[in-house]
């Protein structure tokens, strides 16, 4: 990982960071400090193309996390100022996650995320904290709303 990267991770402070262990056997990869108590729903995400960004999308009252199963993604992450009208040159933070540990990023309420996949094969799992269909809260924006364009 780049020192750029452990910069803005550091900064920002969404990232739960998990870990691997390799050994004769091979790999087991964990986050032993994730709390899924929240959980309510899971699935797997799998962009066509490294060149498809999938986004702007995000929640007002539902949360989100990722984690890279397969291969790797950027997910550059929003705040939302106002879900009706927001600014257009709110801040973007860029995460990258690999399948090389078990590290959840976290887009709390508030947030939209932007998701491109770095790898052919890259696969993300995504846990939710409302059931599918639960509450109505989804809001999308064209990828170029946002001045700090991807």
């Amino acid at each position: 990982m780049s020192l750029l990267i452990k910069t803005i991770i550091k900064s920002v402070g969404m990232l739960l960071k998990g870990s691997f262990h390799q050994d004769e056997r091979g790999v087991i990869t964990f986050n032993n400090d994730f709390d899924a108590a929240e959980i309510k729903r899971i699935y797997t995400m799998e962009n066509r193309s490294p060149d498809f960004v999938r986004g702007w999308q995000g929640h007002k009252i539902e949360q989100r996390w990722f984690a890279c199963v397969a291969g790797e993604f950027e997910i550059s992450v929003i705040e939302i100022d106002d879900f009706e009208n927001p600014s257009k040159d709110l801040m973007i933070s860029k995460y990258i996650l690999q399948d090389k540990a078990l590290t959840f990023l976290h887009a709390p309420a508030g947030c939209v995320t932007a998701i491109q996949a770095k790898k052919e094969g890259s696969k993300l799992l995504v846990l939710a904290d409302y059931g599918l269909g639960e509450i109505q809260d989804e809001y999308r924006f064209p990828l170029d709303y946002f001045k700090n364009n991807l």
